[in-house]
């Protein structure tokens, strides 16, 4: 058993490699763009080269980075109603199975239906800014609810069935079997969430910027692309992407720091 353990626990220069790898490729392929762009000597509003890019992002910084606290508000204002409310009303869906026929429907429906068909109603309808924080709570809404509510409903039978035989109550079932149980789920549907509450924030502020000012990084990617000012527009979706990597880093962490004493899915990681 312990020469098996050995064989399957990744050496170090394996986990090296899972990060090192990528960088390499990274790397490779910014090597390979600017090459192609001074080569065929492309115009920076056709396709900047990465130098140009990253001096974008310093000479504008001053703009893009208040952008970026713009967009990062409201994307969390968007995860933490989405988390609240999805766990709520998962909680509310297993004590009473008549409340969840009757509106997880509707939540299915509010998943399947497009947010960039939404936000333009809902920009008629709400100030700009809570309609903006509305659009990144209805993307973001459905992974925790569905996650949370599949993890409250995969207990063990066995353990219900103890719970049961030594009289306790609903509430100390949820609290000491079915909470525990589905916080592996709950967590997974929140790492979802963070990077769905992203996308739903840059799709409502791209919307926003069509009916009037905004100040996201998506409108400045809009703003950039009526002006022409490429660089700019790629700096900006640099940082879109580099927010969504350290959002989904951050949920990831917090994961697995909250299960990595009890859990395989993080004891896996460790071992």
């Amino acid at each position: 058993m312990n020469a098996q353990a050995a064989a399957a626990k990744p050496s170090g220069a394996q986990r090296a490699l899972r990060f090192v790898l990528p960088v390499i490729v990274f790397a490779a392929g910014l090597l390979a763009w600017e090459l192609v762009v001074r080569i065929r000597d492309i115009p920076p509003y056709v396709l900047p080269a990465p130098s140009v890019i990253f001096l974008t992002l310093i000479k504008d910084w001053a703009v893009l980075s208040q952008s970026l606290a713009t967009t990062l508000l409201t994307t969390l204002e968007g995860f933490v109603a989405a988390s609240i409310g999805g766990i709520a009303l998962a909680l509310l869906f297993n004590q009473s199975k008549w409340v969840e026929y009757s509106l997880f429907p509707y939540a299915v429906v509010l998943q399947v239906t497009p947010v960039i068909a939404i936000a333009p109603l809902l920009l008629i309808y709400l100030e700009q800014q809570t309609a903006v924080v509305v659009c990144a709570f209805i993307v973001a809404f459905f992974p925790v609810l569905a996650n949370t509510t599949l993890g409250l409903n995969s207990v063990d039978r066995n353990l219900a069935g103890l719970f049961q035989l030594y009289g306790a109550s609903p509430p100390q079932t949820l609290r000491f079997l079915k909470l525990p149980a589905a916080l592996p789920y709950i967590l997974g549907g929140l790492r979802i969430a963070g990077g769905l509450s992203l996308i739903g924030a840059v799709v409502a502020e791209i919307a926003a910027g069509t009916a009037g000012a905004g100040s996201g990084l998506a409108y400045r990617i809009a703003e950039s692309g009526y002006r022409l000012n490429i660089p700019r527009m790629f700096a900006a979706l640099l940082l879109l992407s580099l927010a969504g990597i350290v959002i989904y880093g951050v949920l990831a962490l917090v994961s697995h720091l909250v299960l990595r004493r009890w859990h395989e899915s993080a004891l896996g990681k460790e071992s």
